[in-house]
């Protein structure tokens, strides 16, 4: 097992910030990590922090080059486990893109992933954000997942129940406060992830720019491939791609509100998009309150805010991660003094 050093990691963030890998090695298969564990190497580089695992780079922010080992996970594999009366069984190597995933499960003829088209990412970074798009959540489709414990190196396998989803987020972006709870962060490495795709398929057509397409076409009933085409057309007409300009997709959560705070709040802002939610609070759109306190394409040394979306940061190049934090850090404080809403980074910051 080869320990690589001093690795540029430009090509491996989606903001294209530069910095390097002291040391990383690339995991292409369990094996791959039990060898590296087993050397005496492992022992050295991992002697004063866990490892950095690190797959697509779409969620993520470098502040300066990773002294920490980094595991690039690059498991590969697409499979059908099962199929019944009632679904399919899916399962893919976490070092899968996802979009091309997505692509797959349709040309097989298994929809249901169709509103996740387009976001950038492994499949094995997919259920540590709990991924989600256009009315669907990862864990909408999610059956389980193998992983394997960086400190023991023991293999386990974990059901949803046992990932704690949440609204972007999951049992693997908590740290472990003691022996008895799960929390997972810095802990493991997802290899493979398997999904449950219903035959009882429906589409799911909830969202305003889903509604607009309809309306456009006179398609009230798309199938998952028009679903599949029509979010991918909305995204690229939203969001930059980020090998013409660097980004990390949505930098910010949209948050969640009571409805008194949300009723506060049209009553400043009658305009302030927002949506009920099954659990009675409110979501209210991040980028929404973002562009109302003027941030649209402006920002802090190359790192500025889309000019089309501005829920999404961009490198206008050559941007730092000191100064893509300081211009999330900006936007933040001008949320919370307008609105007193506290907007939370979708990015891992490292």
């Amino acid at each position: 097992m080869i320990v690589e050093k001093q690795v540029p990691l430009q090509a491996h963030n989606s903001f294209g910030i530069v910095a390097k890998a002291h040391h990383l090695a690339r995991i292409r298969s369990e094996a791959d990590l039990a060898q590296l564990r087993a050397t005496p190497e492992w022992e050295v580089l991992t002697r004063d922090a866990m490892p950095f695992v690190l797959g697509g780079g779409s969620n993520l922010v470098i502040t300066g080059d990773v002294k920490p080992l980094v595991l690039k996970v690059e498991i590969m594999g697409r499979r059908l486990v099962e199929e019944t009366g009632k679904g399919w069984l899916i399962e893919a190597g976490a070092g899968e893109n996802w979009h091309a995933f997505v692509q797959w499960t349709l040309q097989q003829g298994w929809p249901g992933l169709e509103n996740l088209a387009l976001i950038p990412g492994t499949v094995g970074a997919s259920p540590v954000q709990n991924i989600g798009a256009y009315g669907v959540e990862l864990q909408d489709r999610f059956h389980s997942l193998d992983a394997i414990d960086l400190r023991s190196g023991e293999a386990f396998t974990l059901d949803a129940a046992q990932c704690g989803f949440g609204y972007r987020d999951s049992v693997f972006k908590h740290a472990s406060a003691d022996m008895r709870d799960f929390g997972l962060a810095g802990r493991a490495l997802i290899t493979r992830v398997r999904f449950w795709l219903p035959k009882a398929w429906k589409p799911v057509l909830g969202y305003a720019d889903l509604e607009r397409k309809m309306a456009e076409t006179g398609n009230t009933a798309p199938d998952a491939q028009t679903l599949f085409d029509w979010v991918c057309a909305i995204r690229r007409a939203k969001l930059p791609d980020p090998a013409v300009i660097g980004n990390a997709g949505s930098f910010f959560k949209n948050p969640t509100v009571t409805p008194e705070q949300c009723a506060d709040i049209i009553a400043r802002e009658p305009k302030v998009v927002h949506y009920p939610m099954p659990d009675g609070t409110v979501k209210l759109a991040a980028g929404w309150l973002i562009d109302a306190c003027g941030w649209k394409g402006r920002g802090v040394g190359n790192a500025g805010v889309y000019e089309k979306q501005a829920l999404v940061l961009v490198n206008r190049g050559g941007a730092t991660g000191g100064e893509v934090v300081t211009l999330a850090r900006a936007i933040q404080t001008s949320v919370y003094e307008r609105f007193g809403i506290r907007l939370e980074p979708e990015p891992v910051v490292i």
